[in-house]
């Protein structure tokens, strides 16, 4: 039987995961919590086998969690989950040892199959992040696109952002809508979102 521990600060997605987790014959929930803090003082209490981390929590995030595991006598192994494939946040994770890192997006079977993989020794990332993580340098963005985005993510409008970069207002539309082009995105928001995602912002 593999002992897990689930922190996940979305209470409907931490119920779901461990009735899901529990399903399987092998897998066993110990605990669980909605923040980084409960989570670390918790996991030093059960020492499950594996630690199901998300990133962003209130408190301490999971990768903050994973360092700290890291660095104690505890024997639980990591699996990170996400939502975004931001190469800080997985270069830190490798320093944190974890034997995890999957996307939120993944199927539920991936999941299962790391955590299993994981205990044999082996570490598992998903393809995407690996995907990602080398297509971060990649920027299609001009630093003058980048440098119009900059200055959409602070909630200007148009004329405004124009004139703190000295263009005309025609000139960062055409500038913005390049950007989306090359983003395939459709408004700014989401423009922001892909930049952030990818390291680029």
């Amino acid at each position: 039987m593999i002992t897990l521990y689930l922190a996940e600060d979305q209470s409907m997605l931490n119920s779901a995961l461990t009735q899901l987790l529990e399903l399987e014959d092998d897998l066993h929930v110990v605990g669980s919590a909605v923040d980084g803090i409960n989570a670390w003082q918790e996991l030093q209490e059960v020492q499950p086998d594996v630690a199901i981390l998300d990133i962003e929590m209130p408190g301490m995030t999971g990768l903050d969690v994973a360092d700290r595991l890291a660095g104690s006598q505890l024997a639980t192994k990591v699996i990170v989950l996400t939502t975004f494939a931001q190469r800080r946040y997985f270069e830190r994770a490798v320093k944190a040892n974890v034997a995890g890192y999957l996307l939120k997006d993944s199927p539920s079977d991936d999941l299962i199959d790391a955590i299993r993989a994981v205990m044999t020794g082996r570490t598992i990332y998903a393809p995407e992040l690996v995907t990602n993580m080398l297509s971060a340098d990649n920027n299609p963005l001009t630093e003058r696109e980048l440098a119009v985005l900059v200055e959409a993510e602070k909630g200007l409008p148009t004329k405004t952002i124009a004139a703190n970069l000295y263009l005309s207002a025609g000139t960062t539309r055409n500038y913005l809508s390049a950007i989306f082009s090359k983003l395939g995105v459709h408004n700014r928001l989401e423009a922001i979102h892909v930049a952030k995602a990818n390291q680029w912002l």
